[in-house]
């Protein structure tokens, strides 16, 4: 018996997006550990070969998921930047809240974006991607500590980031806010990313 052909016929390029939207959701019900290509091409109504033609292999279309993921990141803390006060504090505290909010809305594709397996993509558009989200952080906290010495700066970019990515990490995991209200929870991430950023302000020498 042949093997049945696809019920939905893709254009070149629609499959790719349609693998990726099929991936992405395939991810957040599965988890990274139950991802198959298999899978998803069976959802996308197509072969199991299919994927092949646009995704070498399953590490590709991770990668390719991660990459919106990182954009998505990146959006959402221009959002909120877009929504402050030209006050550098402000701005860095804003970037901050769109970070967390983006994680808490896409809590698994945050995983996979920061997982052991996306170290082992090795991808271009993945580094680019990420790197934006970082230039972000890099240019709020230069902005906050204009003053200080380039390795100020970056300890306070990393200390910055490891500050919201901790804190939202363990919200995530149920170690913090268990039982709070999503107001609570936000007012309890804003006071964190104010007390970060006094000490960027005093590890920058700035009053």
């Amino acid at each position: 018996m042949g093997r049945p052909k696809s019920t939905r016929p893709y254009h070149h390029g629609e499959l790719r997006e349609a693998l990726v939207a099929t991936g992405r959701r395939l991810l957040e019900e599965k988890g990274i550990r139950g991802f198959t290509l298999r899978e998803c091409a069976r959802r996308a109504l197509v072969s199991h070969a299919a994927p092949a033609h646009h995704f070498a292999s399953l590490d590709d279309l991770l990668a390719e998921i991660a990459v919106r993921g990182y954009q998505e990141l990146t959006a959402a803390m221009e959002t909120e930047l877009r929504r402050a006060t030209d006050a550098p504090a402000a701005r860095l505290v804003a970037q901050g809240v769109g970070y967390m909010a983006f994680a808490a809305a896409n809590p698994v594709l945050f995983q996979l974006m920061f997982s052991r397996e996306a170290n082992r993509f090795e991808s271009q558009a993945l580094a680019a991607a990420a790197k934006g989200a970082h230039d972000l952080q890099v240019a709020a906290v230069a902005s906050l500590i204009p003053r200080a010495s380039a390795d100020v700066k970056q300890g306070m970019v990393d200390f910055a980031w490891a500050s919201v990515h901790g804190f939202i990490t363990l919200v995530l995991e149920g170690q913090i806010g268990e039982g709070d209200t999503p107001r609570a929870l936000k007012s309890r991430g804003v006071s964190m990313l104010a007390a970060m950023v006094e000490t960027v302000l005093r590890a920058g020498g700035e009053p």
